[in-house]
């Protein structure tokens, strides 16, 4: 049965009896014991100042002869002082206590007490960077700063570092030389201590620290506590401690990762550059750099795609994704570099080679061809080759989702550029149809090219009409497949941008469709990605531009 932890309001006796067992222990469970209680006891003291700041110091103790026992215990306690607000609770308390006009040799008595506690806390304070909020405690007591700054805390992170990074003698590391008990006893002590900034080196040397031992020697609670302060923000960490943590605990890394969704998917997207600004506060690209990293989130990516039924939001933060991560993998101040089968251990090479490629490496005349070859790739894997499973040909597919800017980039050209289309348009076809059970994709091919051969004729056509394109959706509506409504909105979409007659009723045309299909997402996801990569690579003039800015303005407010 569970512990009943409920406690009368201002019960002192209970407190001091905790405190002076807490003051005893030794054990794991113990000091577990500490740290089940520190919310209550926070509330606790905070209701005790709350009764305390509206009496003087003679009322209070009187009324609470315990207090003083009780505060002096606690302000020992570097479970109680760690958490949370506790610390500075503690200070304004003993401030209350404190005689401004002592009239006996017992209350002098009682103020050097108070300060020489309050000399302890905030040597080890979270202040001492807030020199207004520091000074206004030390002026009271008639002290100067540099009587309290005893760095306690600095000193002893300082020499706990040093014994985890091994003393050198004459070239000798002997790190081994830490049991493995003493590291994960360090971890359990740092748990409530985990936010004070002086404890940061302590935290980054047990992370990157190992022992040459196969077993995780560091505590899983102390691993999910760092994690989760970090997420929050609570803590700053050094690149290669968070690529420790996430490797050696891999509940923080698919908590790190889930988190990251969560954040995008609870808000509206107005551009992909909030969208990359988040991803990159998140760590995970750079940390993607290690493949072990790189495979597991892109597992937890394939699940939450499955599980949100393919949604065009989280489809766009895994483009994203990788679009950083490719940034980060390409930049020269990177220290390690994996081969590609790391992260691509079951694909063909070549394919994630061009895949790779990014658009503004290469001339634009070059796409088309570029694409033809990527198309050609895939269909060769997807149809000449026995596909075992639905799983695998999930993986392919996976795969060329994630590269999404190259499979935008083809529907442009197939209106842009003279290209021979079924290369391109199998792609597209592949890309929203990747089952061809009953001929699904090959029907898909089949309606998308004769959406693509009218657009093809109304693309030089000056003068451009609601009906000429409506033509085009009713073709496809009447088929009832899904998957070439989405092809035929992707094309349409970009018909409207890339054409001259389309972008003098995009407008209107965009309203309608959306107004009678409910596409409104769907549109928006694809004018975001647009803009993304015209800001990003420069590509389109400013005419494109302001046209995408009117559409996706009028658009955010139906979604």
């Amino acid at each position: 049965m569970a512990q009943d932890t409920t406690v009368p309001k201002l019960n002192f006796e209970y407190w001091l009896d905790k405190a002076i067992e807490w003051g005893q222990a030794t054990t794991l469970e113990s000091q577990k014991d500490v740290c089940l209680h520190l919310p209550q006891l926070q509330e606790f003291l905070h209701q005790t100042y709350e009764t305390l700041k509206h009496m003087n110091s003679i009322a209070a103790i009187q009324q609470f002869p315990l207090i003083g026992q009780l505060l002096g215990r606690l302000c020992w306690n570097p479970f109680v002082i760690g958490y949370d607000e506790s610390q500075k609770t503690l200070m304004w308390c003993l401030c209350c206590l404190y005689s401004s006009e002592p009239q006996n040799p017992v209350e002098l008595k009682a103020n050097s007490w108070i300060r020489s506690l309050l000399c302890h806390l905030l040597s080890s304070s979270k202040w001492e960077s807030n020199e207004a909020e520091t000074s206004t405690f030390i002026s009271a007591l008639g002290y100067t700063s540099a009587d309290y700054y005893c760095h306690l805390v600095k000193n002893m992170v300082s020499s706990l570092v040093t014994e985890l990074r091994g003393n050198h003698f004459n070239g000798l590391d002997v790190q081994g030389r830490i049991s493995a008990s003493r590291v994960n006893a360090m971890s359990i002590y740092c748990l409530p201590l985990i936010t004070l900034p002086d404890v940061t080196p302590l935290l980054e040397a047990l992370l990157l620290y190992h022992g040459g031992v196969s077993k995780e020697i560091l505590s899983s609670e102390f691993l999910e506590a760092v994690n989760d302060a970090f997420l929050k923000k609570k803590i700053s960490l050094s690149e290669s401690a968070i690529f420790s943590l996430w490797l050696r605990h891999l509940p923080s890394l698919e908590n790190a990762t889930l988190n990251l969704l969560d954040q995008l998917a609870s808000r509206q997207i107005n551009s992909l550059e909030e969208v990359a600004c988040v991803i990159k506060d998140s760590f995970l690209p750079q940390a993607a750099s290690h493949p072990a990293i790189f495979r597991i989130v892109n597992e937890i990516f394939k699940s939450a795609l499955l599980e949100t039924d393919g949604a065009p939001e989280v489809m766009t933060i895994i483009q994203v994704f990788t679009q950083l991560f490719i940034e980060v993998q390409q930049s020269e101040n990177k220290q390690y570099k994996f081969p590609l089968k790391a992260y691509f251990p079951h694909h063909h090479q070549p394919l994630v080679i061009a895949l790779l490629r990014r658009p503004f490496e290469f001339p634009s005349a070059h796409w088309s061809q570029h694409l033809k070859h990527i198309s050609d790739m895939v269909k060769a894997i997807v149809e000449d080759t026995d596909i075992s499973s639905s799983a695998d040909l999930y993986e392919i597919w996976f795969l060329v989702a994630c590269f999404g800017e190259w499979l935008d980039i083809a529907a442009e050209q197939l209106l842009k550029a003279a290209v021979e289309p079924d290369a391109l348009l199998w792609l597209l076809a592949f890309y929203y149809c990747p089952q061809n059970e009953n001929q699904q994709r090959t029907q898909t091919m089949v309606e998308a090219r004769a959406v693509y051969d009218h657009l093809i004729m109304l693309y030089n056509r000056p003068v451009v009409s609601i009906g000429d394109l409506q033509a085009a959706v009713n073709n496809v509506a009447d088929t009832g497949q899904c998957y070439t409504q989405r092809l035929t909105t992707h094309l349409l979409t970009n018909f409207l941008l890339v054409s001259s007659g389309g972008r003098m009723i995009a407008q209107e045309f965009i309203s309608h469709i959306t107004e009678t299909t409910g596409i409104s997402k769907e549109v928006c996801s694809l004018l975001i990605r647009t803009a993304y990569r015209i800001n990003h690579n420069g590509e389109e003039n400013q005419r494109t531009v302001e046209l995408l800015n009117e559409l996706l303005q009028k658009l955010m407010l139906k979604v």
